[in-house]
């Protein structure tokens, strides 16, 4: 089973899920003050490679290893305990990287999952399971980096972008 977003519903998903800071403004200090000593997810490459370089230690780092699609040198992994894996073709979130996510929550901090495919699209299952107050940091292309503070109501708006988004029970990726 996994879920894909058909293309006509894609800009329904570039509006940013938190509060959006732009680059100029996604500065150390800043993040700090936003995450005041919450736990935290870093979804995307560059977002988990800034926090870290700010040594800010992600408890969940997601990451594809590519950048705007394109393949980009590895994150050094020197904080992790444990990496996982999962596959999520682009535009879909597939069963298994909701196990994975899932299985995250479980495990030792850091942990950094792997994706092969796409990771972009897995900000939607790590607001629903993630645990209250948690703060999740992705990317937003172009513009800089979204702080989203899990909460009901974050759960809320993204279990109602999911309704756009088709279940398939075929082998991922058909």
């Amino acid at each position: 089973m996994y879920f894909y977003l058909p293309d006509e519903y894609r800009q329904k998903f570039t509006n940013p899920l938190g509060i959006l800071l732009r680059n100029k403004q996604s500065d150390k200090n800043t993040i700090k003050t936003l995450l005041n000593d919450s736990q935290f997810i870093t979804i995307g490459d560059t977002t988990t490679e800034k926090l870290l370089n700010f040594n800010l230690i992600p408890s969940i780092q997601i990451i594809d290893n590519n950048e705007k699609r394109i393949a980009r040198k590895p994150i050094q992994n020197r904080n992790t305990k444990t990496n996982l894996y999962c596959n999520n073709p682009p535009g879909q979130i597939t069963e298994d990287s909701i196990k994975t996510i899932k299985t995250a929550f479980g495990l030792t901090k850091p942990v950094r999952i792997i994706v092969s495919g796409e990771e972009d699209l897995l900000t939607i299952p790590v607001c629903i399971y993630a645990p209250e107050n948690y703060v999740i940091l992705y990317g937003q292309p172009n513009e800089g980096l979204v702080v989203v503070k899990v909460n009901n109501e974050i759960r809320k708006n993204v279990l109602t972008l999911m309704r756009y988004m088709n279940q398939r029970y075929d082998e991922i990726g058909g």
